[in-house]
């Protein structure tokens, strides 16, 4: 079943029974909302809290924050590639466990690239880590809801590493766009 698209900053849209979810681009005083919910999340890499700030600050065109009832619920933080202007590259997305479950991932990924469409963007790039099978699910969902090409290649290998990591693969979804907006 498509998820349903989430307009920014446009209103509430309903996402469950009795919730009213707003998407809209951070602002700087949302660096620790998006700090704690990366923590939280028990699967992230969580970047310094001054990361997160500067990612609200430089970043906010190309990042969403989702939230419920006036709460922040989840993110998605993302920067076109400067070797590849036409390529959006998300370093994170996460929902904060209260409100996981609602397709709440998937509206905001979906959202993310509604919102860079006109700006040439066609293709979609993550990384992931092979033990992450929520990630994997989710971006495999959205390229098929978007009836895009979804290739996944290796990046980086465990050893490139310089502290115990997981190696990630790239996930490339391409084309970025849905479908109806490609004919």
């Amino acid at each position: 079943m498509p998820t349903p698209t989430m307009p920014i900053d446009s209103g509430a849209t309903p996402v469950a029974t009795g919730t009213e979810t707003r998407l809209r681009h951070p602002r700087l005083g949302d660096g620790a909302q998006l700090w704690r919910i990366a923590r939280d999340s028990q699967v992230l890499d969580v970047n310094s809290s001054y990361a997160y700030l500067l990612w609200c600050r430089d970043f906010a065109a190309t990042s969403l924050i989702a939230e419920i009832d006036g709460r922040a619920a989840g993110f998605v933080i993302g920067y076109v590639r400067p070797e590849a202007p036409d390529t959006l590259f998300v370093w994170q997305i996460a929902v904060d466990a209260e409100f996981r479950g609602r397709g709440l991932a998937g509206g905001i990924l979906h959202a993310l690239l509604d919102s860079v469409a006109d700006a040439d963007i066609t293709t979609l790039e993550t990384t992931i880590s092979p033990g992450n099978t929520a990630s994997q699910a989710l971006f495999s969902a959205v390229a098929r809801e978007r009836g895009a090409d979804l290739r996944i290649v290796s990046l980086f290998e465990e050893n490139d590493f310089p502290d115990s990591h997981e190696a990630e693969q790239l996930f490339v979804i391409s084309p970025a766009q849905r479908q109806e907006e490609r004919r």
